[in-house]
């Protein structure tokens, strides 16, 4: 209900007056500019096309409660600026596929519908480590490899220091290649069951709990691109006055009809 709540807003007029009208944001369309005091993000206005946008300050905007909205256009634009690190030159793509197997012939003089489909791979693969990711997600990532590709992208996987998950048929390729399986299997009564299976040494650590997620969670760590990933902090313990304090405002929000978070508990 807060977002639905109109505020005012200064408009020029025809006659280039600045007046202030209400009105109501439909969304945030996905710019965001500096400030003296953080960033403003370019808001869209119902009933409004998006020659009317205008850029209203974060602060307002948590205000009203496109907080969440906000962290999704922040993702958006490091995303996009992760993209931009890297030069997008025929000489960097060329090395780039390179070193995923493919030829410079076929990286710069070839379409992407005349490639096999082994190289076609090799071209997905490719463009899923160009932002150096930390984790990879592979979906069935053998289909048409040959016995040496397969043998490169099983040496690209250990080598990789990142996290890797991947979903596979290819049995001999998992087991090579993971110490932790998921094994999904139809029994005897045509159910689909999961098993955990792994190598003896990983799963005893893991059974034991010497894996501590929760520690890990809480400390800051450092992605490929050398920018600092701040650890969440573990939330204090509240006295009982002071958590008796938070419940009657949540309360009180729900009773208004307004919004609740998980900050609010």
């Amino acid at each position: 209900k807060l977002k639905q709540q109109p505020f005012l807003v200064e408009v020029t007029d025809s006659d280039g007056n600045v007046v202030r009208i209400k009105k109501q944001i439909e969304e945030l369309y996905g710019g965001r500019r500096s400030v003296k005091k953080g960033y403003e993000y370019e808001c869209k206005f119902l009933n409004t096309g998006p020659e009317g946008n205008q850029y209203v300050p974060g602060d307002k905007l948590i205000k009203l409660g496109w907080e969440k909205d906000m962290k999704l256009v922040d993702e958006k634009i490091a995303a996009r600026d992760r993209m931009a690190s890297r030069p997008l030159t025929k000489a960097n793509v060329e090395q780039h596929l390179a070193d995923v197997g493919l030829e410079a012939e076929y990286a710069t003089h070839t379409r992407i519908s005349a490639l096999s489909g082994g190289q076609k791979v090799k071209v997905v693969l490719a463009a899923a480590m160009w932002n150096q990711p930390h984790i990879v997600i592979l979906d069935e990532p053998t289909n048409y490899l040959d016995r040496d590709a397969l043998g490169a992208l099983a040496g690209a996987i250990e080598e990789f220091e990142g996290g890797v998950v991947m979903i596979t048929h290819n049995d001999e390729f998992c087991r090579q290649l993971c110490p932790e399986r998921w094994v999904l299997e139809r029994g005897p009564d045509n159910i689909g069951r999961m098993s955990t299976e792994g190598d003896a040494e990983w799963m005893t650590n893991i059974l034991k709990g010497d894996v501590n997620f929760k520690d890990a969670a809480t400390e800051d760590r450092v992605d490929a691109m050398g920018n600092v990933i701040k650890g969440k902090q573990r939330k204090k313990k509240l006295s009982k006055r002071e958590a008796k304090k938070k419940q009657k405002e949540r309360e009180a929000k729900i009773a208004a009809g307004l919004e609740v978070t998980s900050s609010d508990e």
